[in-house]
Order: structure tokens, then sequence, then C-alpha cells
């Protein structure tokens, strides 16, 4: 059961994508694997990574409360969570195989056979026009998907303050959900993501601009620490009958309590490879469940985090939707083996076999490399 060895393994799958995952060997001939995918911080993630091996090399891997344990005021920031959260995967991963189990029962077992996905169609959607937004959306609701999310409003960054681009930008994206909208009709979930973006004013503008297009949720539309207004933005919102969620990139039931004595939003997001663990992603989720407050976990990155988030979710009784990157790229299927990651009419079929369910398959995909023009523009994280 001791730890053979840790290793960090970053592949690049598109010209703007890398995703990052970390491997656990022991001992007795085991790997598990879990997810640290934190774009343009690959350098770093390799890094805290390389530190994990060498601290933690020949330790018991079932001590995974001691081994993978979070601690807020550590040095590191969400590179170390990052790193811890994926070390906390793959020695899930580990006891679940030892124990001949899928990881979900490890995990206290599950409530339903499969888990509810929805369609995050922001990197499949080429070109990025109102017309590429809405074929890409099209494309996922023909494949079964009940809900589709978009982040229209790139470049807008409000600190720049109400410049010609920041307005253009704003209608441009407008006009992309109103696009999407139409393309998919009133019965399917539409949920816009605003990736901290605006102001607390202009939040509340975009509020009364997209009540027409019956949102089932507007997410991150300013910047988390911001309590008091995200308060007053989800009151704005549930008049109109929006949900507003958040929480995407927070580590530990910490930073989450605050959110939710707040009452902040109504859906928080935990992320599966930044909040801490999966054990803390539970604590998160049952403290939410006091104050009646859904978890739709953050999942828009590689197929490891979304395979132990599918495990993840189908534990938690008060789980409402789970994110999936749709259309972005096929690698997200052919750089594992094992159960199948199909999406089945918009839903994961939860796997039965033991531990995770799926390994790594490289096989020709090249290592991860620098993007000098990130996806996300750095200032909004």
């Amino acid at each position: 059961m001791k730890i053979a060895g840790i290793a960090f393994r970053g592949f690049n799958v598109t010209p703007k994508t890398n995703w990052s995952f970390l491997e656990v060997r022991t001992e007795d001939g085991r790997v598990g694997i879990g997810e640290c995918t934190l774009a343009n911080h690959e350098p770093l993630m390799a890094a805290e990574v390389s530190r994990l091996a060498a601290n933690l090399q020949g330790d018991d891997s079932r001590d995974r409360n001691r081994l993978a344990r979070y601690l807020p005021h550590a040095p590191g920031g969400l590179v170390t969570a990052t790193a811890i959260s994926a070390l906390d995967q793959a020695l899930c991963d580990l006891a679940a195989q030892r124990n001949g189990e899928p990881l979900h029962r490890l995990l206290g077992g599950a409530f339903s056979d499969s888990v509810r996905l929805y369609a995050n169609i922001n990197r499949g959607a080429n070109p990025r026009t109102p017309e590429g937004f809405a074929a890409a959306a099209t494309r996922a609701v023909a494949d079964g998907f009940a809900g589709v999310k978009l982040a229209p409003f790139e470049p807008l960054v409000w600190e720049d303050g109400a410049t010609p681009a920041n307005r253009a930008a704003y209608a441009a994206g407008l006009a992309r959900i109103a696009a999407v909208r139409a393309a998919i009709g009133p019965d399917v979930d539409l949920m816009v993501d605003a990736h901290w973006r605006f102001s607390p004013g202009s939040a509340a503008q975009l509020i009364r601009d997209v009540s027409a297009e019956n949102l089932f949720w507007l997410e991150c539309p300013v910047a988390e620490a911001n309590h008091r207004e995200i308060l007053r933005l989800r009151g704005l919102a549930n008049a109109r009958g929006m949900r507003l969620a958040g929480a995407e990139s927070l580590s530990g039931l910490a930073a989450y309590r605050p959110l939710v004595e707040a009452g902040c939003y109504d859906v928080l997001m935990p992320d599966a490879k930044h909040a801490g663990g999966l054990d803390e992603v539970r604590r998160i989720a049952a403290l939410a469940q006091t104050a009646g407050v859904e978890i739709a976990p953050h999942n828009p990155t590689g197929p490891v985090c979304h395979a132990h988030s599918v495990h993840l979710c189908a534990t938690i009784p008060n789980f409402l939707v789970l994110e999936v990157q749709y259309g972005e790229t096929e690698a997200f299927f052919d750089i594992v083996q094992g159960a199948s990651l199909r999406f089945a009419e918009g839903t994961a079929v939860l796997p039965q076999v033991p531990g995770l369910g799926i390994t790594l398959n490289p096989g020709a995909f090249p290592a991860w490399k620098r993007m000098d023009r990130p996806w996300l523009d750095p200032r909004l994280g």
C-alpha cells in the first residue's frame, strides 16, 4: 500500500487547451489518477506535484485524511489546493480499487445510476458569432442535453471602463444569448457564465437585459469576495425567475461557509479539481443543504475530473446538474481507457467497475505547451 511514486502528467489537447493529471503509483502495482488542470499554471503545478512526491514517497496510500489534507492557511494558493485535490482523487481511486468497488461506494453509495449533465458549449462554438453559438447549442440539444451554457461576453472587463470595445462586447454577448435561446427553444435550460466580468451596477443591468431569455441561471457576475452585492444580485435575478450561481474557484469548506451563511447563491459550483478533495466537496454540499442551496459542480476540463465528478455527484442529495465540456475535442474520450465516458442522452452513466473506472491512455498526445494567448483573460482568474 506504500506510495512508490507520484507523477505530474500534462498534455496539449487543442491549440488553446492543456490538461494536467496526477498519478499515484503504489508498491503493489496499482495506479490512481486525479486531475489538476489549472490553465497557464502548468510549470507551477508540476513543481507542486514534485514537492508532494518528495514528501510522500513511502507513506501508506490508505492514510488519505493525513496525506491529502487541505489547509486553507497554507502557502501556495490555488496551485497547492489543486494539487492536493488531485492527490485526494488519486488516493480515493486507489482505495476503491483495493476494495474492489466503484468509487461512489467508497463515498457512501449513489442515489441514482446516472448523473444529469449540461453542455458547456463555450469552447465548441466556432465561429464565435451568434450563429456559431446557436449551431453549437443545437448540436448539444440534438445529442440529448436538456441544458446548455455559454460564456458570451469576451473580451469585456468592467475595469477597462465604458469604452467602445466594452460596449460592443456587451452587445455581442447579448446577441449570442438571444441566438442560442432562439435556437434551442423555451424548454431547454440556458445558463450564462459572466466570468466575473461585471461591476455590481453593470451586473444589475445585465440581469434586466437578459430577463426575457428565461435563464436557468446567471453565473459568476461579480468578484466572489463581494458578498453584499452578490446577495443583492441574487434578489434581482430571483425576482426575474433565474438562479444565481457561482463559487467555482474557491477551496475548502471555510471559503464556502460565508457564502452559505450570507445567502449569496442559489447554486454553488465547487470544482473537484480545486475545492480540496472529494470529501471536502461533500462537506461543502452538506453545509449548503442546510440552507437549501443546490450543488452543480464546475467541470469544464478533462475526463479524469469528469469521471471523479460523476461518482461524486451521484452521492450528493442536493445535487442539481453537472457541467461537461461539449464539442471542444475528442481527446476527452481518447486520452483515457476503461469505462465509457460517452454521454447518454444528456446524462453520464455511473461506472460499476472497481475504482474510478478509467486510466490514462495518452498515446501520441504531445506534452503540454505554453499558451501565449490564454483562453481566459488572466485578470479574471
